[in-house]
């Protein structure tokens, strides 16, 4: 029998031990959970099962670009609610919510800058940024950027995430579609070069423009790549889909991707191409 008694520790009510959010993730590929400092040192690779995370636009232009030699262009430019889309919340509060976790204006982010000694005009997509969908001012941008690249005789480098055509913009989105692709194709006239990397997600209304029009298309490992997602298609037609249907993999084996690139050896693949076509041209 004890002589002293275990005293009873009391939690205060109301109180509950909670981590901070943000400071790991959970992998999807192995179900590991990883620190988000070791993610953001490993570009957001996670270093268990090689599972690529989504990129933040600012981080992907750091890893791909010389330092210090990112010059923005357009970054004022900020979408317009012209048909005053009405939900269970209006598109200026899904705007402005997005803008306030992301510190960005839209889905994408673009200009030019170095990368290994060569110029290149560059755009890159943000998923965070209601799922990189395609409205007004992200085909604003990506022509702007084409285009910038056509006046300036230098490479065009597009990192496309998307979730598809932004449906709070109507017809206004669907328009980009053609807008990109038109500039893609001045751009093609004049026989300059345009490298298009797939990430995952590339779906829908980017998918079906810009995204595929590259001279080389690049794809991250295990990406998601199609128009419809596989249970819209499966639906559709009735029909038992292949295995690893609308995978980077599969789309390497039936033509319509070029390669498969690891992150981490994406900017010395995209020097490499550069240096060939440079030489070539």
């Amino acid at each position: 029998m004890a002589i002293f008694k275990k005293p009873a520790i009391k939690a205060e009510a109301g109180k509950k031990r909670e981590i901070p959010r943000g400071l790991f993730q959970k992998c999807p590929g192995c179900s590991e959970v990883v620190p988000e400092i070791e993610l953001a040192q490993n570009q957001r690779v996670c270093p268990r099962c090689d599972h690529h995370f989504a990129e933040p636009a600012k981080e992907r232009i750091q890893n791909l670009l010389d330092p210090e030699t990112f010059v923005e262009m357009d970054a004022n430019l900020k979408s317009v609610d012209v048909l005053r889309f009405q939900g269970m919340a209006t598109y200026k509060d899904r705007l402005k919510k997005y803008q306030e976790s992301t510190g960005l204006f839209d889905a994408v982010t673009s200009g030019y800058g170095i990368l290994d000694g060569y110029k290149v005009a560059i755009a890159v997509m943000d998923f965070g940024f209601l799922a990189a969908t395609m409205g007004s001012v992200v085909g604003e941008k990506i022509t702007r950027t084409i285009e910038y690249g056509t006046a300036q005789r230098c490479a065009v480098v597009i990192v496309a995430a998307s979730g598809g055509a932004r449906m709070y913009e109507g017809m206004l989105s669907l328009m980009q579609m053609a807008k990109t692709s038109g500039a893609l194709a001045r751009h093609a006239e004049e026989k300059l070069l345009y490298i298009s990397v797939l990430t995952n997600p590339t779906t829908a209304g980017v998918m079906a423009s810009f995204a595929s029009l590259g001279d080389v298309i690049i794809a991250e490992p295990k990406s998601m790549i199609g128009f419809a997602g596989p249970r819209v298609i499966k639906e559709t037609t009735h029909q038992d889909l292949p295995e690893r249907f609308q995978t980077a993999e599969f789309l390497q084996e039936h033509g319509l991707i070029d390669m498969i690139v690891h992150r981490k050896k994406l900017r010395e693949e995209i020097s490499r191409l550069l240096g060939y076509f440079a030489v070539a041209a």
